[in-house]
């Protein structure tokens, strides 16, 4: 109870997780704490003259004051006085909440009544003239306490107010608003004089008044404080001085958490269901502005999960590499709000988050690159197209999941339609053969991925299922369009869902929410919220190797091998995805070990109508800031990385040697009317469910046609008809090496499945010269929602825009006034896709 009565001046503290200060949330009123000898005389006689005469002989509560205000309140009658005592008024201010309920109005007395038993009057007193609100000050600031009053409004200590100036300030509180001599400027950032303060000045003489009639000043003092010129004693209007935000991305985000936390503890108090209050506006507001008035002006203690050291070596590396992003665009606008005009820079943004995968901590992010000029979180509130990276969750482990694939299960990549909707691969090209799941996986082939999804939705496999579980929502429209494969959502996800999701691997099929809070402990220091973990199986241990197994060839050979010599730690048990959404308007990065997820996010935001895009080079720009990020961090705290674990392979999980050309077991078909063996080459394939087929002339690829196994079988027996030979639609003027280049693709030509440690793709020979044909393979997929019919169609992605931004005049993407760019002075794109057929 002491506490709670002498909690003022306050706001909360966020913390690190190692228990260091983030920050003070900014304080709704402006205050400091003094003691009642440090007051003057003059304004504690005011005060109890002012608002209860009785204060020193009652115990607490005034029974007929009461009686006297429950009889107003029923029939209407009377004055509106509330029938306070100074000693409820105070238990009202900081110990209950603001609503006005008979229920509160009983626990008020009660508490008045016990306060009252166990603290003397001075101390009462005391915490009243600390906790009441006293209007604006000269910066049009609001103001607590009687030292802020007397700071703010006459420029003196509470100790040296003067009689007319300690009457001002006590008739305050009964309406501090409409007595208040200041108000603030349009711009908020400094006080004004209202246009008329004559009614808290004749306010001053009621107080004078009541001073005088309980006998606590004379005569004279009465006239002479009436007669005394307090208009020209004001403080003239000043501007506020800015206030720093060291870490503005990490004060902002555990604001807002710990702000939705107390509106449940308030709505839960209430007897009230969240869900029902979400839906309803008004209600909603009512809820948070509660939570906000606590947050900003009680000591509360918000933990959280970040690690400060791994937050600033990620962010630094952040802002050293932002130059190399892509260009800074300038371009004239309209402001939204003023509807002027104005000139923006668009730098390209980055959104990270590092994930500790078996906990779920976020222990570090990257929420933009200049705090100062968008407050916007691009790992936590932007919802971007994932581009490729979402095949191996949506495809690829429920194929292999429900036993559809293995390792190397053939996929047709042919040019195809499905219901007008023409997939391509990057570049708007199309390998003309059959790959191998894991080379689809590898070099991130479009045609090859839609092909599959197309075939486990036939299966009746839900992909649905397995997404939601790993905390991505999506609809049912957007399940049944292909194009979700490639990433062509409707809205989007946000970096901290994509690298949650993908964290699901390396936690052997399970997957654990994301969480930055673990605790919040009230200003009496009672726990009122501790994180408690939620996780649930999404796949088997056996598919998450598998799926492991085949994504290590991604970053050792495929469109991330550019990381086997950025890296600086040992990448043999690193696995990732890329992912890039069409014209280059999103790139991604995802790489796990079993001890961390990193994710890594660039492109513009596009605000008012801009429709920028990331250079052709953007897989490699966005691998090497993730390899310099990776690199910091593993410097800083290698345990979170945890790269001598390795995959190891799980009782369940089957190998079968199969043909490398066709993904099954090796043996004997007919061809022009002879019976020929097949086992050139062959290769391991992993299995969860299921088996290897047996060899076979036809249906031995996922999505092949007639012409397309003629055309495979006429090549490998020697004719060379261009299966095989990369072709491409549209108006491309680039080499398919230059395509390749572009995306990051560590393969020229031949096999894509050389041997490696990992047994992903060994392959044997069986005769001294193979014949295949050389080809150069392009890589790195680009989003589809199928809208084009020769193309690969349009991703989609929306930025929730913050209210400050931009700044108007600059040019540059310039960071903050940090190394970290999270330092201030604080003062989509959508398309349709087909349906299924």
């Amino acid at each position: 109870m002491k506490t709670q009565l002498q909690d003022v001046n306050n706001s909360a503290t966020l913390y690190f997780a190692d228990g260091s200060k983030v920050e003070n949330l900014q304080k709704d009123l402006e205050g400091s704490k003094i003691s009642l000898s440090e007051m003057s005389p003059y304004l504690k006689k005011a005060i109890v003259s002012t608002e209860d005469s009785d204060f020193y002989r009652h115990k607490g509560v005034v029974p007929k004051s009461i009686f006297r205000a429950i009889i107003s309140d029923v029939t209407g009658i009377g004055a509106q006085t509330g029938g306070s005592t100074l000693t409820q008024q105070t238990v009202k201010m900081q110990m209950l909440s603001s609503e006005t309920t008979w229920k509160r109005k009983a626990v008020e007395i009660f508490l008045a009544m016990r306060v009252d038993k166990y603290f003397t009057k001075d101390e009462i007193l005391e915490d009243y003239l600390n906790a009441a609100t006293f209007g604006r000050n000269n910066k049009g600031q609001n103001i607590q306490g009687v030292q802020a009053a007397a700071t703010g409004l006459f420029g003196k200590n509470a100790s040296d107010l003067n009689l007319a100036e300690s009457a001002f300030i006590a008739g305050l509180p009964q309406s501090p608003s409409i007595y208040t001599p200041y108000d603030y400027s349009s711009d908020g950032t400094r006080g004004k004089f209202k246009d008329n303060i004559s009614l808290g000045l004749k306010r001053k003489d009621i107080v004078l008044y009541r001073m005088y009639r309980d006998n606590q000043i004379t005569e004279k003092q009465y006239n002479e404080a009436r007669n005394f010129d307090l208009k020209s004693d004001f403080l003239k209007p000043a501007k506020e001085s800015n206030k720093k935000i060291k870490y503005g991305y990490i004060y902002n985000l555990l604001t807002e958490q710990a702000r939705t936390i107390l509106i449940k503890r308030l709505v839960k108090n209430d007897g009230v269901k969240y869900s029902d209050v979400k839906k309803d506006k008004n209600l909603y507001e009512k809820y948070e502005t509660q939570a906000d008035t606590e947050l900003h002006n009680k000591n509360y203690k918000i933990h959280s999960t970040i690690d400060k050291n791994l937050y600033v070596a990620m962010n630094q590396q952040a802002q050293q590499f932002k130059a190399n992003l892509g260009t800074t665009h300038t371009d004239n606008a309209t402001d939204p709000t003023t509807g002027k005009a104005i000139k923006v820079s668009e730098p390209v943004q980055n959104g990270s988050v590092l994930l500790d995968n078996k906990s779920g901590q976020v222990l570090a992010f990257v929420g933009g690159l200049n705090f100062k000029k968008s407050q916007l979180n691009h790992a936590f509130d932007t919802q971007r197209s994932p581009g490729s990276s979402i095949k191996p969750l949506i495809t690829f482990a429920p194929a292999i999941e429900n036993g559809l694939i293995g390792s190397q299960t053939m996929l047709a990549d042919f040019k195809t339609s499905f219901n007008k909707y023409s997939p391509t691969d990057y570049g708007q090209t199309i390998q003309n053969r059959f790959v191998s799941a894991r080379e689809t996986l590898e070099e991130s082939y479009n045609i090859p991925s839609v092909n599959l999804y197309n075939y486990i939705q036939q299966h009746g496999v839900s992909s649905k299922k397995y997404m939601s579980k790993m905390g991505i929502h999506l609809s049912d429209k957007e399940y049944h369009q292909l194009g979700i494969t490639l990433g062509g959502t409707a809205n989007g996800v946000t970096v901290l869902e994509q690298a949650s999701a993908f964290s699901t691997f390396a936690n052997k099929g399970v997957h654990v929410d994301p969480y930055v809070v673990t605790d919040v402990t009230d200003p009496s220091g009672q726990s009122i919220y501790h994180h408690k973990g939620s996780k649930k199986r999404v796949f088997t241990k056996q598919t998450s190797y598998i799926i492991k197994n085949m994504l290590h060839g991604v970053v050792t050979k495929g469109t991330a091998s550019a990381l086997s010599y950025e890296a600086n730690f040992n990448t043999k048990n690193l696995f990732g995805k890329t992912g890039t959404s069409n014209d280059y308007r999103d790139n991604w990065f995802i790489g796990s070990t079993q001890g961390m997820t990193l994710a890594s996010w660039i492109g513009y935001d596009n605000f008012y109508g801009n429709n920028y895009n990331l250079s052709s080079n953007s897989t490699d720009i966005n691998q090497e800031l993730w390899a310099n990020m990776a690199n910091a961090l593993y410097k800083e705290d290698k345990s979170v990385f945890n790269t001598s674990e390795s995959f190891t392979k799980p009782a369940g999980v089957k190998t079968y040697k199969v043909d490398k050309e066709t993904g099954t077991l090796t043996g004997s078909i007919g061809y022009n009317g002879i019976t020929t063996k097949v086992n050139q080459h062959t290769t391991n394939s992993l299995y969860y469910k299921g088996s290897p087929s047996e060899m076979s002339y036809s249906d031995f690829a996922i999505g092949g046609k007639s012409k397309n196994y003629k055309l495979f079988w006429d090549n490998y027996f020697g004719r060379d008809n261009g299966y095989a030979v990369v072709k491409q639609l549209g108006e491309n003027s680039k080499s398919t090496s230059e395509l390749a280049n572009e995306n990051g693709s560590g393969r020229t030509s031949g096999f894509s499945n050389s041997t490696n440690s990992n047994e992903s793709s060994e392959v044997v020979t069986n005769s001294a010269s193979s014949t295949s044909s050389t080809n150069t393979n392009l890589t790195d997929s680009t989003t589809s929602n199928g809208t084009s019919e020769t193309g690969t169609g349009s991703g989609s992605g929306s930025s929730r825009k913050s209210s400050s931004e931009t700044e108007t005049t600059d040019t540059t993407s310039g960071g903050g006034s940090s190394s970290t760019g999270d330092t201030v002075s604080s003062s989509t794109d959508t398309a349709g896709s087909p349906s299924l057929e």
